[in-house]
């Protein structure tokens, strides 16, 4: 009676880590897509990504780079300070985004250009996303507007 308590125990045990691996391993096929990885100017001239690789870059608009082409197609610079980086975006710029203020674009770096799907701009006054500030911080040219 009691070797069949423990081969049921066991076999509940087996089904249960059986059960764990696979949904985590579904997990991560559905995520798969959905995670980008940020990196900021510095680190993508440092180590350019590969072509087919999305990801997510942050910096400044740099000053003066601000271009717009025929129709909604836009080339700019973003900079951390310690690199510059030229994108190229097809498509309508956030009410807020101009130079010199803080952006996040989604994207693949291309021959050496930046081709943003997705670019996203600070929301008011002093808002900066987290990972900008970092790069910027790590550069050392981050001023806290707050004091």
């Amino acid at each position: 009676m009691k070797s069949l308590k423990k081969q049921r125990r066991i076999q509940i045990i087996a089904l249960a880590a059986v059960a764990l691996t696979v949904s985590t391993v579904l997990i991560g096929y559905a995520m798969r897509d959905g995670i980008n990885f940020f990196r900021a100017p510095s680190q993508i001239v440092a180590e350019p990504p590969g072509p087919n690789e999305v990801f997510r870059i942050g910096g400044l608009v740099a000053d003066g780079s601000l271009i717009r082409g025929q129709g909604e197609s836009i080339r700019f610079e973003v900079t951390d300070g310690g690199a510059a980086v030229p994108v190229v975006f097809t498509g309508v710029l956030p009410d807020l985004f101009e130079e010199n203020q803080g952006m996040v674009g989604t994207g693949r770096y291309i021959n050496g250009v930046f081709e943003a799907s997705e670019i996203l701009a600070k929301h008011d006054e002093t808002y900066m996303p987290s990972e900008v500030v970092d790069a910027l911080k790590a550069q050392g040219v981050y001023q806290d507007p707050n004091g």
